[in-house]
């Protein structure tokens, strides 16, 4: 099995390259700049990795470099409005496509522009395949499956430590202010609208005494969790504070100046808390929750996982997490990586 990773000397796209060094898979780096292509390689102990230098403004250099891959893993955020090149090159190569955006809109992009193409191609195009969206999106899946049928669901982040955003979690973050300044989209009665107000304000996590204040947030599972759940409302929620941030963006010369990721030490002392809190259409509630450590560490190896799984069997198109794999299965592949997860409310 052969990978390429676009964007391969990015902060994020390192840590996916360190897992598929991990796994002893073969990689193929692509990017802009041979000389940080070399030694993103050398960091990671692939040394011997092939690199393509493909830029995001030439489809046919794109298109070649992916050739003869498996699967793409694009790590190259913002993904709005530079995303959507690769995906198109992904699909005329033949190369199935994973990618770890956060960016709401450029997901509901990607399914509204290319779903009937990657059918076509024969190509499964996932992307959000993150610490967020995916186990979210799986853990919903689960929860309408045992539940019964759902009304409405919210789903809720809290992240505690962790040294700070990557600079390309900002870049992406500037990319979309407007997005985190209005709450980003709802799915509401059949279809994805802004400028709804959330319903929920705070939200009463795992192990809290006291509720955690909530700001709507444009999460990614609002798109991906109405393609395979029956519900007619789903919003997400971000903690106040941490929305408070994310609207007020970095000027991109102050990123600039900044460290480009968290260290090792940071990430590892992170902790992160997703509930996916479900009301049935008997007005009983349900909760699932999702926790684990490192964000960036734990998106890697989403990423890398589900790149090797699409390429050994997936169904072609445009797909949700709980569409591209086996929910469960998934899910217990991460227990086994420090991530847990449970219907009901652990404490």
């Amino acid at each position: 099995m052969l990978i390429s990773v676009y964007g391969a000397s990015g902060y994020q796209a390192g840590l996916v390259l360190a897992e598929l060094s991990r796994r002893e898979t073969p990689a193929v780096l692509v990017g802009r700049d041979a000389g940080r292509l070399r030694r993103a390689a050398d960091a990671v102990g692939f040394t011997g990795a092939e690199q393509r230098i493909a830029s995001l403004d030439d489809h046919a250099a794109l298109v070649e470099a992916f050739t003869g891959c498996d699967a793409v893993i694009n790590c190259a955020g913002p993904f709005t409005g530079s995303g959507q090149a690769v995906v198109a090159a992904a699909i005329e190569a033949g190369c199935h496509y994973v990618d770890t955006a956060g960016e709401q809109l450029y997901v509901k992009e990607i399914f509204d522009r290319f779903a009937a193409d990657a059918e076509r191609a024969g190509v499964s195009v996932l992307p959000a395949a993150n610490d967020g969206c995916l186990p979210v999106d799986l853990l919903a899946h689960l929860l309408a499956e045992q539940a019964g049928p759902i009304a409405e669901i919210t789903t809720g982040h809290l992240i505690v430590d962790g040294g700070g955003p990557s600079r390309g979690s900002l870049r992406s973050a500037l990319a979309t202010a407007d997005a985190f300044v209005s709450g980003g989209l709802t799915y509401s009665g059949g279809d994805w609208a802004s400028g709804i107000p959330a319903r929920s304000r705070s939200i009463t996590f795992p192990g809290q005494a006291e509720p955690t204040e909530m700001t709507k947030m444009p999460l990614v599972e609002v798109i991906t969790i109405p393609r395979h759940v029956c519900a007619s409302h789903v919003e997400s929620l971000g903690e106040a504070r941490l929305g408070a941030r994310l609207g007020t963006p970095i000027a991109p010369e102050v990123i600039e100046t900044l460290a480009e990721g968290p260290t090792e030490k940071d990430r590892v002392a992170q902790r992160f808390t997703y509930v996916v809190d479900a009301v049935r259409h008997d007005r009983e509630a349900v909760r699932g929750v999702v926790r684990g450590t490192d964000t960036y560490g734990t998106t890697a190896v989403i990423a890398v996982e589900a790149a090797q799984r699409l390429a050994s069997s997936a169904e072609p198109g445009v797909l949700a997490p709980a569409q591209a794999v086996d929910p469960a299965d998934f899910l217990e592949f991460l227990a086994g990586r420090e991530l847990s997860w449970a219907i009901g409310d652990p404490q």
